[in-house]
């Protein structure tokens, strides 16, 4: 297993979206990001307690998807070192410039071909007067619209064997599985790891076409239930599809909203703060089958495209083949 605590973070994410303008809109008048710059077809968008130059970027593309997923290593030293570790087991790709505000990133791939970067040199955000907060421990001011989305909270893959990507992910860069679910089979069918004390920052979940390389989610923490309760009615207002929620899951006892951004890709807010791994010996919780079959902690059952559902779509890789 790899030396815990070198990932510092799930940092930000790059996602593609044919509806470039469209997904612009969505995160900044609903989420409340906002856009700190711009080349050619890459958007830079910031939410506001973020203290690096963005949290994501959304890039024009044919189909919706993720590009690329940013680790933060700890240091340049743990850098270096998750760096050969990557290379050992042959996952590296090799190095690239970072995005604006990032330094030198180390790119590779997990077992399921979903690409990484890793890097250690990160600017600061520095926000200019006109959304410099009044309370100086914060990135930038609250905003007056939308959600609104305090930070990039996890990324939910979809992948062919997901206990691939979790021993991936443990043995490689020294994250903790602190749930999964397993089949009556034995097959792993969802895993959900953590470089941090929060409860979960990457999870895999089995694709139902048996694809590699898709995407599930990605979420946003919102700071409260009444966040979440409240976008469900900026949603309204906006025409933003809601999937399914407000419920809370049993996994993780995440509270929920699942929307679709215009590009198509899937997107959760959710309010996970309060719940921490604090125990250093955590002993991982496995959900059975039948445990699973019962649905979320509370609220409706789950919607059957929450299973079916994923980016690119099987319609989109039909375009692609």
């Amino acid at each position: 297993m790899a030396p815990r605590h070198e990932i510092a973070h799930l940092a930000h994410v790059q996602l593609l979206t044919p509806k470039l303008d469209e997904s612009v809109r969505f995160f900044t008048d609903f989420l409340g990001l906002r856009v700190v710059g711009a080349d050619g077809d890459l958007v830079y968008l910031h939410a506001w307690d973020d203290y690096q130059h963005h949290t994501i970027t959304l890039r024009a593309h044919r189909h919706a998807g993720i590009a690329r997923t940013y680790l933060r290593a700890t240091s340049q030293q743990a850098l270096q070192q998750r760096v050969a570790a990557i290379e050992a087991v042959g996952r590296g790709i090799g190095w690239t410039d970072g995005e604006p505000g990032f330094g030198p990133t180390y790119l590779f791939t997990d077992p399921d071909g979903h690409e990484f970067g890793l890097y250690y040199e990160a600017e600061w955000f520095e926000c200019g007067d006109d959304i410099r907060p009044s309370l100086k421990n914060q990135a930038a001011a609250y905003p007056s619209g939308g959600v609104p989305a305090r930070r990039l909270d996890h990324v939910n893959f979809l992948g062919r064997t997901p206990v691939d990507n979790r021993d991936f992910l443990v043995d490689t860069l020294g994250a903790m599985t602190t749930e999964q679910i397993v089949l009556d089979n034995g097959t792993v069918a969802g895993t959900w790891t953590t470089f941090t004390n929060k409860s979960y920052d990457i999870v895999y979940t089995k694709d139902n076409l048996g694809k590699s390389g898709r995407l599930h989610h990605i979420a946003f923490a919102a700071d409260s239930r009444h966040d979440i309760l409240r976008a469900c009615d900026v949603a309204l207002d906006q025409g933003v599809f809601i999937e399914t929620g407000p419920h809370k899951h049993a996994i993780q006892q995440t509270f929920f909203l699942y929307v679709y951004e215009p590009g198509g890709n899937r997107i959760e807010l959710c309010n996970p703060g309060a719940r921490l791994i604090l125990a250093p010996d955590w002993k991982r919780v496995d959900w059975t089958e039948t445990e699973r079959a019962k649905g979320q902690a509370w609220g409706l059952k789950t919607i059957e495209s929450f299973h079916t559902h994923g980016t690119p779509t099987a319609e989109e890789l039909a375009r692609e083949d």
